[in-house]
């Protein structure tokens, strides 16, 4: 054998030679800059669908401008902190509405009674409250006419997302008309610049229009704009030349609107109800104007100049900062699809879930089945990405949903006989859980506040970490200690009666709850033991109790009762595979089981009948068990609308578009290229090392 590198070469097979250079020039990828603007500029938006909405919005408030630039055909303007009720059934007092959702008392043991004690009432708990449209936009003739669909074509729409800047091009009645929108990155406002002869001439004008704030979806955007008698708009005294504030009532909700138009524009009311009012452009043939949002006073109205410079420097800076992985060095073709729905997933989840809430599944796009209102197990998939993408900021506030809620989820717990806090799962701001079966007996809600704690530990492991989370974490642990029942018959701890994540129904000693309960004791255990306490014996009895992790035929299932995994239940979410995937290794959770499980699910489940999140579920799982080729076949599998990212990077996997899906991606693939606490030394240890993937990332923090 030769003693020189040159004469050992010359010895090694050509394959050999070839599988080696791809290898170090993955890791010679990973080692240089990322250069953001290009990866970025790949997959800025395109979209000329006239009625296809695109979110702009900076985390708190989102403006859904269609193929016009504004709302012509359709879009609603939401914001995190818009919340409207309807009033009370008939008969029903303030006081008859339970804080909690329910009047059920006492353990659970099987169905529940109704949740208030009178359909009305339930039916009203489940609607309310909901978001409301602050505001629609519209293009319209010089009298206000609606423009049809037949009137309008549009020639491009473009968004740049390096600076937050919508371009529309299209012609009304064939005059051409060029549109620029931008949200404001701090002041929850919509600016707008806009040419056109047609704006000149006087035949076209921009309409803004108002709702009454129900839950309704219609072609004209949420709410219902046939009752102009339910809800009141006035014109407060002008602040200022060439500015409007509009003072909104409906029941209990407020909010101000305020208007700034550029000289030689003119605003005012319709003439055709309080409800709405016209812009119209100057000589030079231009509408310059923006719409600020909030409470009474709104803050003042950003000029669109000042607007535009503010969204490019929030999202250059954005784009600047932060995780990035660039993929365009992979051989296989699929890598610009799935670098594309990384880049645009980071894009929604900024502009739609990083605000003083968590988000709904739709998130502030529109209203869901669900009422727009938001799911503490879907918290998990809206904000856990952030703190594997250095962006832990943008989840703190919505995150303060557990100090908030506190209160009602101890009187939930109290309620039900159990101490510590009992988390809801379909709520809005007030903390109600919403009135059905599932909202009760599902679970698997309830370590999640743990994990946030042990997420923000990783990226700031101090005194004051500790005590911030200290009482949700403990008062958390406390219920998770209660609520098990022991089996006098095997003197074993069981989880009854649950409903596990694919809501199949209710049961017991489901599998993911099983671990995660398992997973959730030890680490309060240790949050304990890192400000100087002793464990907590009972709850170290309960977690060494639990029953074990039911597994039929050397796989693991549903749960201890649904043995019929495999064949009648092989679709909605597999919880089998969280046990080692979304969670890191937890006693009683064998390795070996877990990847034979991730087989047996990949090969025999219906995955056009899962959810979105369940592709980079099955990902993270695939990914921890050794088999990092199926991690990239999970996310990126055929599955129909359920594995879909249209044209925006929204994820379709739901009854709606929907925001779990590209959360659980970007937290997936921080996973598989930034690694996972045990996993292998080397680069992108979730990523095939074929050669065929070459991963460039950066600014990421490995999973637990």
């Amino acid at each position: 054998m030769s003693g020189s590198a040159e004469g050992a070469r010359s010895h090694m097979p050509i394959a050999l030679i070839v599988a080696a250079a791809l290898v170090l020039g993955a890791a010679i990828a990973a080692a240089g800059p990322i250069d953001r603007r290009a990866l970025v500029a790949r997959h800025r938006i395109e979209w000329n669908d006239p009625a296809g909405q695109v979110p702009l919005g900076n985390g708190e408030f989102c403006f859904n401008a269609d193929g016009t630039g504004l709302q012509t055909f359709g879009g609603s303007t939401l914001a995190h902190w818009a919340w409207h009720s309807d009033p009370l059934p008939a008969g029903a007092r303030a006081e008859d509405v339970p804080v909690t959702g329910t009047i059920e008392r006492g353990r659970i043991a099987g169905p529940m009674r109704q949740a208030s004690g009178t359909p009305e009432l339930d039916a009203w708990m489940f609607r309310n409250p909901h978001p409301m449209n602050l505001a629609r936009l519209r293009w319209v003739g010089p009298d206000g006419e609606r423009l049809a669909a037949d009137d309008v074509r549009v020639l491009s729409r473009s968004l740049d997302l390096w600076t937050g800047l919508l371009t529309a091009r299209f012609t009304v009645r064939g005059e051409p008309v060029t549109v620029l929108t931008c949200v404001h990155p701090v002041i929850d406002a919509v600016a707008v610049r806009a040419e056109s002869p047609l704006l000149r001439e006087g035949r076209l004008a921009v309409a803004l229009d108002f709702p009454y704030p129900t839950a309704m979806e219609c072609a004209e955007g949420v709410g219902d704009w046939l009752r102009p008698d339910a809800h009141t708009t006035e014109r407060a005294p002008d602040p200022a030349p060439r500015e409007a504030v509009l003072l909104r009532r409906a029941d209990a909700a407020r909010y101000a609107v305020r208007v700034r138009w550029a000289s030689g524009c003119a605003f005012g009311p319709s003439g055709d109800g309080a409800h709405r009012w016209l812009l119209s452009g100057d000589r030079r043939g231009v509408a310059e104007f923006s719409i600020a949002f909030g409470g009474e006073p709104p803050p003042r109205a950003p000029s669109f100049a000042s607007a535009r410079r503010a969204a490019a420097a929030h999202w250059r800076r954005f784009w600047s900062t932060g995780g990035a992985i660039d993929l365009s060095g992979s051989a296989d073709p699929r890598w610009r699809e799935l670098e594309r729905r990384i880049v645009l997933s980071q894009y929604q989840m900024a502009v739609q879930s990083a605000g003083s809430w968590p988000s709904a599944e739709i998130g502030l796009m529109g209203i869901d089945a669900w009422n727009g209102q938001f799911h503490m197990e879907m918290v998990w998939w809206h904000l856990a990405h952030y703190g594997l993408w250095g962006r832990w900021g943008m989840a703190e506030r919505a995150l303060e949903c557990y100090r908030r809620f506190l209160p009602v989820a101890r009187q939930l717990a109290a309620q039900f006989g159990y101490r510590g806090a009992k988390w809801g799962k379909q709520v809005g701001p007030e903390g109600r859980t919403a009135p059905w079966v599932g909202s009760f007996v599902l679970h698997w809600q309830q370590p999640h506040p743990i994990f946030f704690a042990e997420l923000e530990y990783r990226l700031r492991p101090t005194r004051a970490t500790l005590a911030k989370w200290r009482e949700i974490v403990f008062e958390t642990a406390a219920y998770m200690a209660e609520f098990p029942t022991r089996d006098p018959s095997t003197g074993r701890f069981c989880l009854t009666p649950i409903m596990p994540p694919s809501e199949q129904g209710v049961t017991r000693d489901t599998v993911f709850d099983l671990a995660y309960w398992r997973w959730g004791l030890e680490q309060a255990q240790r949050w304990r033991e890192r400000l100087g306490l002793a464990r907590e014996p009972r709850w170290e009895e309960v977690r060494r109790g639990l029953a074990p992790l039911p597994e039929e035929g050397g796989v693991y299932v549903h749960s201890a009762e649904w043995r019929d995994t495999y064949t009648a239940r092989a679709w909605e979410h597999p919880d089998p595979i969280g046990v080692f995937g979304m969670l890191p290794p937890v006693d009683g959770v064998d390795p070996e089981t877990a990847r034979r499980t991730v087989h047996k699910v990949w090969d025999t489940w219906d995955w056009r009948r899962c959810w979105g999140w369940d592709f980079p579920w099955m990902a993270m799982a695939a990914a921890r068990v050794g088999e990092p080729a199926l991690a990239v076949e999970a996310l990126l599998r055929e599955a129909g609308a359920k594995n879909r990212y249209d044209e925006r990077g929204v994820n379709l996997g739901g009854p709606c578009p929907y925001l779990p899906g590209n959360g659980g991606l970007l937290y997936a693939v921080a996973m598989m290229a930034a690694g996972w606490d045990g996993a292998p030394d080397q680069h992108a240890p979730g990523f095939p090392a074929d050669g065929q993937w070459v991963v460039q990332w950066e600014g990421l923090r490995p999973a637990p």
